[in-house]
């Protein structure tokens, strides 16, 4: 055995004079092999979640009735569409920030890794309550004057340019949210740094 393999195998060794469980191996095998799983699971999720939106999508736009001024369709489906559509963009964009931001969070908060896994749930909890203020603050129960189809109830143009501008909205305000987590959260990782290396009780550190 050579010199690196000693000193390896001397700093990996258990100093507490514990055997290693015989099975470590295997299980952690098996722990690496479920997460390619899953992932693999995740992956394939989306993707069949997108093509069925696609598809949907065409089929709706080949099947709705239309005449000669364009589409047949009242205001209140469009509404609907536009709120399934913010919730579906939810249910994906939350796990997928949170996919990428453990990774970050584990560096920030290397001196305390639960304080940053509490910290990813958190910000998990504000990410759903702002999309969830977000429609209801912006649903419409009725057409409104500025959508001009108040006595047609048909989608018009200004009634997409809504809820085209819905959508835009909390694409934005994610995005604005989400940079400045990312600008802050080094900050507050050396915050909780300092605070742990700090005297407890008050007492003074010797000179």
């Amino acid at each position: 055995m050579t010199t690196t393999e000693s000193r390896l195998r001397d700093a990996l060794a258990d100093r507490t004079g514990r055997q290693p469980s015989p099975d470590l191996f295997e299980r952690v095998g098996r722990s690496i092999a479920d997460d390619l799983t899953r992932r693999a699971r995740r992956r394939r999720a989306g993707w069949v979640g997108a093509g069925l939106t696609v598809v949907c999508g065409a089929a709706l736009i080949l099947l709705v009735p239309r005449d000669s001024k364009g589409l047949i369709v009242n205001w209140w489906i469009l509404e609907v569409a536009t709120n399934v559509a913010l919730i579906a963009i939810a249910l994906w964009l939350g796990p997928f920030i949170k996919r990428f931001g453990r990774a970050y969070a584990a560096d920030v908060f290397y001196d305390n890794p639960l304080t940053g896994k509490s910290y990813i749930v958190l910000t998990d909890v504000v990410y759903y309550l702002i999309f969830t203020a977000y429609i209801l603050f912006t649903v419409r129960f009725a057409p409104t004057v500025d959508w001009a189809n108040t006595f047609s109830e048909r989608v018009t143009a200004e009634q997409l340019a809504f809820e085209v501008g819905r959508i835009g909205g909390i694409l934005l305000i994610i995005g604005i949210l989400h940079g400045l987590n990312i600008v802050l959260m080094p900050v507050l990782g050396r915050l909780f740094s300092l605070n742990r290396r700090l005297p407890r009780g008050g007492a003074h550190p010797e000179g």
